[in-house]
């Protein structure tokens, strides 16, 4: 009897300390709104503020090239259109690739000199759509077939990195290369270039 109530005790015990234990940890947890154009680094891994001024100070570049003058003098009043092929993360953790892709589109369409053209998979389901609307919308209200508008320039590039470690420390290096190709001549209109180094130092008494 005794020995049942002894093992009662450190149930109960161990349930009061895990209770407590997770009061505590919800009791030094804390949650408040930042701007979202605020930069907070928890780690040295790829982040927003890297996605975004990769994507707005690479365009910039691009858009400061040649072939944009060269485009609107030999069409004037037209506006340049890009395409988007590829851009592959080859670095060595994950990076989200669309919200990448998606800075870049901004980045261009702020500035008001170029537009873009809906990738693949977007022009399909396009697509679908006026096929539709050529079975089932009124005459006056259905958009005709045959319309869309093609890519003056496809838009490709990587993600790449390298990391080095010692003693605690580390230094992540980032690479972005682009580069924009004349859909007509094949030509290689612009190819831009930025690199990210950071580096990080565990504390000593970190675990």
């Amino acid at each position: 009897m005794k020995a049942v109530r002894i093992g009662h005790f450190f149930r109960n015990t161990g349930k009061i300390l895990f209770i407590a234990l997770v009061l505590s940890s919800c009791a030094s947890m804390q949650v408040s709104r930042v701007a979202e154009d605020e930069e907070i680094a928890l780690t040295d891994k790829w982040n927003d503020e890297d996605s975004r001024l990769v994507a707005g100070e690479m365009i910039e570049d691009m858009l400061a090239y040649p072939w944009l003058k060269r485009f609107n003098k030999e069409h004037v009043g037209k506006e340049p259109t890009i395409v988007i092929q590829r851009i592959k993360n080859k670095s060595h953790e994950h990076i989200a690739v669309d919200t990448f892709i998606n800075d870049i589109k901004r980045a261009v369409m702020r500035s008001g000199k170029a537009g873009f053209i809906a990738s693949g998979a977007e022009r399909e389901a396009t697509r679908r759509e006026l096929r539709e609307q050529d079975l089932n919308a009124s005459e006056s209200s259905r958009m005709e077939m045959g319309e869309e508008q093609g890519a003056n320039f496809a838009l490709s590039g990587t993600i790449n990195s390298i990391v080095d470690q010692l003693d605690g420390k580390r230094v992540t290096f980032y690479q972005v290369d682009l580069k924009l190709i004349n859909v007509q001549t094949t030509r290689e209109e612009w190819n831009g270039q930025k690199k990210i180094k950071k580096f990080m130092k565990r504390n000593k008494f970190s675990f």
